[in-house]
């Protein structure tokens, strides 16, 4: 008697629940409500995702050796031919930068079901589309895009996002470029009026190990923000046609810049896999600062 009792108490709390929930609740089993308008929360990594990183600081990146090599070649002032300008920041990016965040569900309209979670990001106006169902992929030979290809799931409250078929563009907006055999996987998990977003990119060309990265939002409340980014190239500096800015290897100026700054040795600033754990504070110790000569001082030392 007390065992059917017990089992007629579950069928009824089980009942209440349900009609507490209602029609059109929302079953948490299977996520969390991701929609709504979000703003970024720079609390930490500010200098880098705000004005930009120093140049050739690459401190705490699992970096290749060709990755560094081709990030020494990069002159800062190649962002003013036109080309560049309005280059989109990928989707493995742009998520770090000053941005305003919309998310919206696409849902199937007879069954309901959850077909695709849509992102428009202001910056640089970029929109995609998180497939949460089937969708044909694109094929190898179909050109990469700025946002990527991205397919979803629900793993609890957390939504889990694979992306590939991406264009290459930043690992670090200082000269350090993603390949475009990068893979990025992604989670956003949601607290609250707290969303964190977590990167992990794994590229065979540029990184000899997974980069992870977070970063947090808060609802965007306030009225009159802007989410258009008008974007027009123009001629800033002349130069002959094909001209590309650009330093061979051995001659970039700026290498001890950023080591010199921070007293750091310049071997740090050069980064890899060894330079993102703990224990390189300990190689730091009995390392010579290796101080490379400040190239603006040399220049004023000469014209003397």
């Amino acid at each position: 008697m007390r065992r059917a009792t017990r089992i007629n108490i579950g069928i009824l709390l089980a009942g209440m629940t349900a009609l507490a929930q209602g029609p059109g609740s929302y079953n948490p089993s299977v996520g969390v409500d991701l929609v709504g308008n979000w703003a970024p929360v720079f609390h930490e990594d500010s200098l880098e995702r705000g004005a930009g990183p120093e140049l050739v600081n690459y401190l705490g990146l699992p970096i290749t050796d060709g990755a560094r090599l081709s990030a020494l070649s990069y002159n800062a002032s190649r962002l003013t031919v036109p080309e560049h300008q309005c280059e989109v920041h990928i989707v493995s990016y742009t998520y770090r930068g000053p941005l305003n965040l919309r998310i919206w569900e696409v849902r199937d309209p007879v069954t309901q079901e959850l077909t695709a979670i849509g992102n428009y990001i202001d910056d640089y106006e970029q929109s995609r589309m998180i497939w949460m169902t089937p969708h044909p992929e694109p094929s190898a030979a179909e050109p990469h895009t700025w946002m990527g290809y991205s397919t979803g799931k629900w793993e609890g409250a957390i939504l889990t996002v694979r992306t590939d078929h991406i264009k290459r563009g930043w690992i670090r907006r200082n000269g350090l470029r993603e390949s475009d055999n990068a893979v990025l996987v992604e989670h956003f998990i949601r607290h609250g009026d707290h969303l964190t977003h977590v990167t992990i990119v794994t590229d065979p060309d540029t990184l000899s190990e997974p980069l992870v990265k977070s970063q947090d939002f808060i609802p965007r409340r306030q009225n009159g923000e802007v989410w258009l980014y008008p974007c027009d190239a123009v001629v800033e500096i002349e130069r002959p046609r094909g001209a590309v800015p650009n330093y061979l290897p051995g001659q970039n100026p700026f290498v001890g810049e950023f080591a010199n700054k921070y007293h750091i040795p310049v071997e740090a600033a050069l980064g890899g896999a060894e330079t993102m754990y703990p224990e390189y504070q300990l190689k730091l110790k009995n390392m010579p600062l290796g101080v490379v000569p400040d190239p603006k001082v040399t220049a004023a030392g000469k014209s003397k």
